[in-house]
């Protein structure tokens, strides 16, 4: 609020008041304490400037009477989006236009500053004291709700006489207590969908009806309430399902309690921000509410907003959603968010300065054409920095994916980790993806396209995309899309390519590992059998690998039918002084010992780049890892992780692994041995090394 320059006169304009007043009394602690202040200085320095026999502090029927009109059109203008009357405006509420600008004191007083303060919420009237047409009033939002509370609280002046101000309520029957009135006043504003009505009104409304306010207040409002009828409004308040209420405004239930000087929920939420264990804190729904708005409000960006982190209701993660504003991360997985939902993520990527950089909306089953669109949309806009956007299993249409790529080609820099995985898209929406990859203005650095269906049409888009504009992309997964003899020979080329600057590759032909049993026994799952000509595609895919591996730092083939001849093919390329090679994964490869043998020898030859090795799910052997432990042994190795589950291992695997560390124990840190016959009296070998503070080993797993 003090951003807002009119805000920060109206509260010098109080201050001042108090400061030079023999009983200063407690400073304004509420919007509505500031502003009924504000009104009686005003009203008070009218009458010291007109005179008149009356208190400065006491209200005439006169002064009611213009307040009243006047909060009749504010309210009328507050529901149209107004924020500018004209004299027949005046007129039609009865009001004449000379007398309000002799009532100086409340309309005429920051007149003088207009041309400094544009777009100012306080209200104004012309200089032109004449009542010539020319006369205006500005009614921005600050203030504007503020005088039409003062309005219905002068018409409400006796109890339980709920008919005269039912007209702000016509879409309901008779109201038939206060705290009934109160609660619907709050859900009728609350559902408004115009955005001129901020819901300051209803917080307005619901402190001024609180018993604990001062003299100011009182002086012209007679009526009280019981505190067992507020500790009812706030009862309501707390516990209002706001379903059908856009996340924005679901945050003014908050507001009002603020208002009415409840602290509660505001302490509570601050204490679980202190907690260290926040996921065992059950949040409700109007905690997420004073979350949502704290975080929001925080001068810190926060790093990341996963709703799923949090232990709430459906609804309470909805209200959540407010504090995308002021994050670099969000997930929105798994969830089911309404347009006014997905408006506030837009609106968060358009704001000025936008600070999202990541946005997940992977398994999101309420991205329909209309609010993929909208996102799109907000992509475009200049002030967007988005810089990741994963949509996995989103099933976008076609449709979808054409507002996507055209969103992607209009504003192409920022972006730099898209991830597409089971999306189940189809060439033409391919096609579209590719004249994005192709624009010179791409930086795309991470593609992920798992589990993506591609066809030979869609390859070839592809490949020929990534050609063009080779030199930025680090990271491609093509994981689990079954591609056939052309379309690996497509994606050769692009690895080929002098300019390719590929750091990590993921190229798994299944992600479905066979069954422990039948590959314990040295069986093959028929379902996993490769067809004929896979074996062919392997050996030109490793062909292309080994003339370009001076870039690649992650390399993961597994459940490809490498078989020994095509890793001695790869080995060749390991060996290159060039070779930086840090991850090598080969799961479910169909190795033998003969590829340790080949790994062994290839990795003793270049040995200080490789960080992590991964041969888990090969016919390995006993044999297999005591060749491979010629590598270990090799003063040079660097290994921090081995995996080796269910490579038919027994305890004589142990004592080769064990003897290697030994000579070698500085570097490395995770050892798995899952899914093997290991023995009692190997297992321990190793867990002596774990248990010595000599050796580097903290993971083993068995």
């Amino acid at each position: 609020m003090c951003l807002i320059p009119v805000f920060c006169w109206i509260t010098a304009i109080v201050l001042e008041d108090m400061m030079t007043r023999d009983q200063r009394g407690e400073l304004p602690k509420t919007l509505t304490d500031l502003y009924s202040r504000f009104l009686m200085v005003q009203i008070k320095r009218k009458k010291q400037k007109y005179g008149g026999k009356q208190r400065p502090e006491e209200l005439t029927e006169a002064d009611k009477e213009l307040l009243l009109k006047l909060g009749w059109l504010a309210f009328e203008h507050l529901e149209k989006g107004n924020i500018m009357f004209y004299s027949e405006d005046l007129e039609r509420c009865g009001l004449d236009v000379s007398e309000v600008s002799v009532y100086s004191g409340v309309c005429t007083e920051i007149f003088k500053r207009e041309c400094d303060l544009p777009e100012i919420s306080l209200l104004l009237c012309s200089s032109e004291h004449s009542g010539v047409s020319g006369c205006r009033l500005h009614v921005p939002l600050l203030h504007q709700e503020d005088t039409v509370v003062i309005n219905k609280f002068l018409k409400y002046s006796k109890p339980n006489d709920f008919s005269r101000i039912t007209w702000l309520l016509t879409n309901y029957d008779p109201v038939t207590s206060l705290d009934d009135f109160l609660m619907r006043t709050l859900m009728e504003s609350l559902k408004v969908k115009m955005a001129t009505w901020t819901c300051l009104f209803a917080s307005f409304m619901v402190s001024l009806w609180s018993p604990i306010r001062g003299s100011w207040v009182d002086c012209w409002i007679r009526w009280r309430t019981t505190p067992e009828t507020i500790q009812k409004v706030l009862k309501n308040l707390k516990e209002e399902n706001s379903d059908q209420i856009s996340p924005d405004r679901s945050i003014n239930i908050f507001h009002c309690l603020m208002e009415m000087k409840d602290q509660s929920v505001h302490q509570e939420i601050q204490e679980f921000l202190k907690s260290e264990k926040k996921s065992e804190r059950r949040l409700s729904e109007i905690h997420c509410s004073a979350l949502a708005f704290l975080l929001q409000m925080s001068e810190e960006v926060l790093d990341e907003l996963d709703l799923q982190q949090y232990n709430t209701s459906v609804e309470g993660r909805r209200r959540l959603i407010p504090a995308v504003r002021n994050c670099r991360k969000v997930v929105l997985s798994d969830s089911f968010l309404s347009k006014s939902h997905w408006e506030v993520v837009a609106s968060a990527m358009t704001s000025n300065p936008s600070h999202l950089r990541e946005l997940s909306l992977s398994k999101n089953k309420s991205l329909t054409d209309a609010r993929v669109k909208l996102l799109c949309s907000a992509m475009m806009h200049p002030n967007c920095r988005l810089e990741t956007l994963r949509l996995s299993r989103c099933s976008l249409s076609e449709i979808s994916y054409d507002s996507l790529a055209s969103a992607l080609r209009s504003s192409p820099s920022h972006l730099r980790v898209l991830e597409l995985s089971e999306t189940k898209l189809q060439d033409p929406g391919v096609k579209q993806l590719c004249g994005f990859l192709q624009d010179p203005l791409c930086k795309l650095e991470t593609l992920r396209l798992l589990r993506y269906s591609l066809s030979e049409i869609s390859c070839d888009s592809l490949a020929s995309a990534l050609r063009s504009n080779p030199s930025h992309l680090r990271e491609l997964d093509l994981s689990e899309n079954q591609l056939k003899d052309p379309a690996v020979k497509q994606l050769c080329g692009f690895l080929q390519d002098p300019l390719c600057k590929l750091e990590t590759l993921r190229w798994l032909h299944s992600s479905q590992k066979p069954k422990p049993a039948s590959l314990l026994k040295g069986q093959q799952n028929p379902k996993y059998e490769h067809t004929a000509d896979k074996p062919v595609q392997d050996e030109r895919f490793v062909a292309s690998l080994k003339s370009n591996l001076s870039h690649l730092r992650v390399l993961d083939l597994s459940f490809n039918t490498l078989q020994d001849s095509g890793v001695k093919r790869l080995c060749s390329g390991l060996e290159s002084p060039n070779c930086k090679l840090e991850r090598l994964r080969l799961e479910y490869c169909r190795l033998s010992e003969i590829s340790c043998d080949s790994l062994a020898s290839a990795l003793r030859s270049n040995p200080s780049h490789l960080r992590e090795l991964d041969l888990s799910g090969n016919q390995l052997q006993d044999s297999g890892v005591k060749l491979l432990c010629g590598f270990l042994h090799f003063p040079n190795c660097r290994l921090e992780t081995l995996r080796l589950t269910y490579c038919s291992l027994s305890k004589i695997s142990c004592d080769s692994l064990a003897s290697a560390l030994r000579s070698n124990p500085s570097h490395l840190r995770e050892l798995d041995l899952s899914q093997n016959q290991l023995k009692y009296s190997g297992v321990k070998l190793l867990y002596d090394l774990v248990e010595n503070p000599h050796y580097g080993l903290e993971t083993l797993r068995q």
